[in-house]
């Protein structure tokens, strides 16, 4: 299901931090890696002009990229069996393009501690998330992150109640039954001022998503819980210690809320987000 992870890689502290989760996605789907450098081949300073000519220049800095993506987490990643990939032009632009052409199942990247939080559209993990097709794993904002024990194997899905909710479903039921994970699942309804209501909608709602399960061979663990839906689901991350947290990604390119939402949960979560 996941064979081939790409890897983007800016040669920073948050990559190295997130080596070991690529690490442990690798060993869960036995999954090859492939590392990703986009390098920028027309920076240079107006001294360096006087010197060589822009094609000089441009050879230099793919020449010195390629020393530092050979070189970059080889003891994790050694190169004989984990390929490098070195492009030029636009860093989202190129990820989104080589994920595509290549056909990698995943994305695993850092959301970059600081910069991403307080300036998240502007953010190179954003706009992925925006362009990219295949799902995208993103860890927390922090420079230092560990991973569980590769045994701690706990999935928490948030399923929403429309068009793409089977395809979610589907997707996080079929990689922890691959992966060996525990699935359950969590759903936030609206606040309601009417008991009677709340008790209609819940009951409503376990319906549909016993018929969602059913539809995809699912049997996991459903809670159904109220309040501001971000709040709900982090929270459902921290009670349950789920070592990723699925959510649902739309397909459609879709804007305003929802996009707002998992940018929301991503940037926040206590977990890596696993967005499909």
């Amino acid at each position: 299901m996941i064979e081939r992870i790409l890897f983007p890689v800016d040669f920073s502290q948050s990559c190295v931090a997130i080596a070991p989760f690529v690490k442990r996605a690798a060993t869960i789907f036995q999954s090859r890696v492939s590392l990703l450098y986009v390098c920028d081949l027309a920076s240079h300073n107006g001294f360096e002009l006087y010197l060589r000519s822009v094609q000089e220049i441009a050879e230099e800095h793919w020449s010195v990229a390629l020393r530092k993506l050979d070189s970059f987490l080889e003891s994790d990643f050694p190169i004989s069996s984990c390929a490098r990939i070195l492009r030029s032009g636009d860093t989202v632009e190129q990820i989104a393009t080589v994920a595509k052409t290549d056909g990698f199942d995943l994305i695993v990247m850092p959301t970059h501690a600081g910069r991403f939080r307080r300036i998240l559209l502007g953010s190179t993990a954003a706009k992925v998330l925006d362009d990219v097709d295949c799902p995208v794993l993103t860890a927390e904002h922090t420079k230092v992150i560990v991973p569980k024990p590769l045994k701690h194997r706990k999935w928490l899905c948030a399923l929403a109640i429309n068009e793409d909710s089977e395809r979610v479903l589907g997707f996080a039921n079929h990689a922890a039954s691959v992966s060996g994970a525990e699935l359950s699942l969590i759903h936030v309804l609206p606040n309601s001022m009417s008991a009677k209501a709340d008790g209609i909608d819940e009951e409503r709602e376990c319906r549909r998503i016993a018929e969602l399960q059913g539809a995809v061979g699912s049997d996991a663990t459903l809670h159904i819980t109220r309040g501001p839906v971000k709040d709900a689901l982090l929270e459902a991350a921290r009670q349950t210690s789920s070592d990723v947290l699925i959510v649902g990604r739309s397909q459609s390119g879709s804007l305003g809320r929802l996009r707002d939402l998992t940018y929301g949960v991503i940037r926040d979560a206590p977990c890596p987000v696993l967005s499909v």
